[in-house]
């Protein structure tokens, strides 16, 4: 957005103090696993239908993966639905990515560009800052060329690191509730890969646990049958 403000290091920007509003100027994703990157922006598109065909694919989907969708990128979308006349999406999982790298790790940088790089995967696309955006505000070609560039790889980049943190995912939605599948499937990926890993014993009742193959879950089974304990009787 832009507004004025009587010094460069603002405590606190009053609204009366807006000149124009903040707006989305593009977006993208993909459905996991197929597919290409999906991409819209205001340049190459009205913002009603921009803003549609976002709100259609979140009506879609069963889950989400962000990075600081919560705080961030999810809310703003929900304003612009709220601003276009939309009512609320269908119900999905957001499973935010950034959430699970502080709860489990400690990452000098909890920066996507820094733990996709650590992860082994090559960092976001670089680009020029503030200047970036301005000049597709501008409708500048060629910085909208970088930006859907940038977009897409913050994309890709997100598939990689989602299904390297996927076995650390607390709460994750099971995915066996989308496999048709006979056999026992994993909950985080769905594959049916699994092997028995051992016995539960610190819980009160007993449990078999599983390792998949696939992703490294640790998941947990059927309840184990034991043998009730001997009781000694006073003589």
């Amino acid at each position: 957005m832009t507004a004025y403000s009587w010094t460069l290091y603002p405590e606190r920007i009053l609204h009366e103090n807006i000149v124009s509003e903040g707006y989305t100027l593009c977006w993208a994703a993909k459905w996991y696993k197929k597919g290409p990157v999906l991409f819209d922006s205001v340049y190459q598109s009205d913002p009603d239908a921009m803003i549609g065909k976002i709100y259609t694919l979140l009506d879609e989907a069963d889950a989400v993966v962000t990075y600081n969708g919560v705080k961030f990128d999810l809310p703003i979308l929900q304003q612009e639905f709220l601003r276009h006349g939309l009512n609320p999406p269908s119900g999905y999982f957001n499973i935010d990515l950034l959430k699970t790298v502080r709860r489990q790790f400690r990452f000098p940088s909890n920066k996507l560009d820094y733990v996709a790089k650590r992860l082994g995967y090559g960092g976001k696309v670089e680009h020029k800052g503030m200047e970036l955006w301005r000049g597709c505000m501008a409708g500048n070609a060629a910085d909208w060329k970088i930006m859907r560039k940038y977009n897409i790889r913050d994309v890709t980049l997100l598939e990689q690191v989602y299904e390297h943190l996927l076995c650390w995912i607390p709460r994750h939605p099971n995915w066996g509730h989308w496999v048709d599948s006979a056999k026992p499937t994993c909950a985080k990926c769905g594959s049916d890969n699994l092997v028995m890993n051992g016995k539960e014993t610190r819980t009160t009742i007993p449990y078999q646990r599983y390792l998949c193959r696939a992703c490294g879950s640790r998941l947990k089974g059927e309840v184990m049958k034991t043998e009730p304990r001997p009781t000694t009787k006073a003589a």
